[in-house]
């Protein structure tokens, strides 16, 4: 079971490093994305910001448990404000599932280190 939740985790690291780096760099798809939930290109730079910043959290998490719980709850909070932002512009269901999946796969993996902690029992 250990395995599937470093899978978890290296796909939300994989996921957020992607994304981050894309929406700073101003890679066109991410430009156009923002203009269609209306929000200003400056707060597509901190949204890179903020999942570089998870992607790290959950690179340290993985010598350290605990850095990989905050980072999920960061990440999932951030995506759960992606999924309502595409709602918020009437987007197509669709267009938030991704936003979805990867809050959901947070919500795990925060669930499962906090089990692990409360339970003395370290996945490391």
């Amino acid at each position: 079971m250990f395995i599937a939740f470093v899978i978890f985790q290296s796909f939300l690291l994989l996921s957020m490093s992607v994304a981050g780096v894309s929406k700073l760099a101003g890679e066109k798809n991410q430009v156009k994305l923002f203009e269609s939930i209306e929000l200003p290109q400056w707060f597509r730079v901190v949204t890179g910001f903020v999942q570089i910043v998870g992607a790290a959290g959950l690179l340290i998490g993985y010598w350290y448990p605990v850095a990989a719980a905050w980072a999920g709850i960061w990440i999932g909070i951030t995506m759960l404000l992606a999924s309502l932002s595409h709602f918020r512009v009437k987007h197509p269901f669709g267009n938030a599932v991704p936003a979805i999946v990867i809050t959901l796969i947070a919500a795990i993996l925060v669930a499962v280190y906090a089990y692990g902690m409360q339970h003395s029992f370290i996945l490391t």
